[in-house]
């Protein structure tokens, strides 16, 4: 075969769309997260739950491919007995099948948290992965009120373990029996009709009420030129959904104060008033867990998951100020959400099965805190790198990365054959807060030179003339070879501190 021949059978080395490789600062960060919540999660009785990659596609419920299309939202495969098994598209149905599955042998109400990768056979976009990491925690088999309760005050307990203090993020919570009692009072009964108007009222934050008003109505003109159908609502119902939602515009009000103006407004029906008595019941029980009103606020235009969610809904909002890698501001907004679900697990049984649960991307809210300038304690530091100079010496390197091993400090011994320049350099790359050199003249002398390459960096930046940095050597110390270890402790520990 000739070499252009060859070449052009090479596979080209790219990434599949939508697919990311990951390395350091990203891992590091997703998993200090994923450790810091799931202690949180523990602490409040939640046990791990781990379930397979793949699912029987018909267990993934509306995900499910059509015979025509088996990968319309999820990746499909058929097994060789001609069943069609598909990647998880979130944590929540693989849930619901556990939970279906062993059911008489579970402790009940079942709670447990879960994290891992899922995966979506959309259109990939900026930031939009079909691979990314979700962390999950839901009680099942419990319709108090207070379970609600207890997974939105962990929710503010596991953001504030992930590093977001108060004031930093919000949960705001509705429930979605109040825009059912209020379709059903005003007489819509059209399934398509109210899905459309929750999707209005949804873009209320963005929109204002003059084009969520449009939305309700006959439709909307966007600046683009695009036309939006919208709802077709009763003059009457637009003008109900109005006042509810101008009730709650004034800024800070309490929880409770929150409800009280819902109600004023009226027009919700049996069932929206069933929504304020367990809105109330939530209150009550954040307020015995000493939730404060600034961290859970009662916003009734919450509409998440809209063919999903049956009750309860929550949606976590970072407050903080973040920029994109340019430095422009950015709204951040939605950092993780949850509610009540009493329906998933009938798929299976047949018999409803209230649950509930909490759930945020692993990847995005590391993202959030790093554009709120968060991300600095998860920045990678490297080993510290023992230099190589001969190799009638490599018992003594060996030696060193070995003692700097066993006293827990991580290490690595240059194994690439550069010179000493290409050596610290590669140090440097590899974030090393520290360089250990053994040359000849320190074996002969019992002694070895240490590099603070923190240190080394700072100083050098005032030192201006090159022969005074070759003299004064900025960030290096000469110890007697005994002090090796405690000396690059003290290094190490040092930097630990000033991330």
């Amino acid at each position: 075969m000739t070499p252009d021949a060859a070449a052009s059978t090479r596979p080209e080395a790219r990434n599949p769309r939508g697919f990311a490789d990951r390395r350091g600062r990203d891992l590091v960060a997703e998993r200090r997260l994923v450790q810091r919540v799931s202690e949180v999660y523990e602490r409040w009785g939640f046990e791990p739950l781990e379930t397979g990659a793949f699912e029987y596609a018909d267990a993934l419920g509306k995900f499910l491919p059509d015979a025509d299309r088996p990968n319309e939202g999820v990746f499909a495969l058929q097994d060789d007995d001609d069943q069609w098994m598909a990647l998880r598209y979130d944590l929540t149905a693989p849930l619901a099948r556990f939970a279906a599955q062993g059911w008489e042998t579970l402790p009940k109400p079942f709670r447990r948290y879960a994290f891992g990768p899922v995966w979506r056979n959309e259109k990939p976009g900026p930031g939009r992965f079909r691979e990314f990491v979700q962390c999950d925690a839901d009680t099942v088999g419990s319709d108090r009120p207070e379970a609600d309760a207890e997974i939105i005050a962990m929710a503010c307990e596991g953001l504030r373990a992930a590093g977001l203090d108060a004031g930093q993020a919000v949960v705001r919570v509705s429930n979605r029996k109040l825009f059912d009692g209020l379709f059903q009072a005003g007489g819509i009964e059209d399934a398509g009709q109210r899905l459309t108007a929750l999707r209005a009222i949804d873009k209320f934050d963005r929109l204002g009420w003059e084009g969520v008003a449009a939305l309700l109505g006959e439709g909307r003109l966007d600046e683009s030129g695009d036309y939006t159908k919208g709802a077709r609502l009763p003059s009457g119902v637009i003008t109900t959904i109005e006042g509810f939602l101008s009730s709650v515009a004034t800024e800070g009000l309490t929880r409770g104060e929150t409800l009280e103006a819902v109600a004023r407004v009226g027009g919700l029906g049996e069932i929206g008033e069933a929504a304020l008595t367990e809105l109330a019941a939530i209150d009550a029980a954040l307020n015995a867990m000493k939730v404060g009103q600034d961290a859970v606020r009662f916003d009734p235009t919450i509409v998440r998951g809209l063919e999903y969610y049956t009750g309860a809904v929550f949606e976590a909002e970072l407050l903080l100020d973040t920029v994109d890698d340019k430095g422009r501001a950015v709204r951040f907004g939605s950092i993780g959400g949850g509610g009540r679900y009493d329906d998933l697990v009938a798929r299976f049984t047949g018999e409803r099965l209230p649950a509930t649960g909490f759930s945020f991307g692993v990847s995005r809210l590391a993202s959030a805190l790093r554009a709120a300038g968060r991300g600095d304690a998860d920045a990678v530091r490297g080993p510290v790198v023992v230099i190589v100079f001969s190799d009638a010496d490599m018992q003594h390197y060996l030696d060193a990365v070995s003692e700097l091993r066993n006293a827990g400090i991580a290490a690595e011994l240059y194994l690439g054959r550069a010179g000493m320049k290409a050596q610290m350099k590669y140090a440097d790359r590899r974030g090393a807060p520290a360089a250990v050199i053994l040359g000849g003249d320190e074996i002969a002398a019992g002694q070895v030179t240490v590099k603070d390459l923190d240190a080394g960096r700072a100083l050098a930046a005032g030192v201006s003339d090159n022969e005074a940095w070759k003299s004064e050597r900025p960030g290096q110390q000469v110890v007697a070879r005994s002090e090796l270890v405690a000396t690059v402790a003290r290094i190490v520990a040092q930097a630990r501190t000033a991330l």
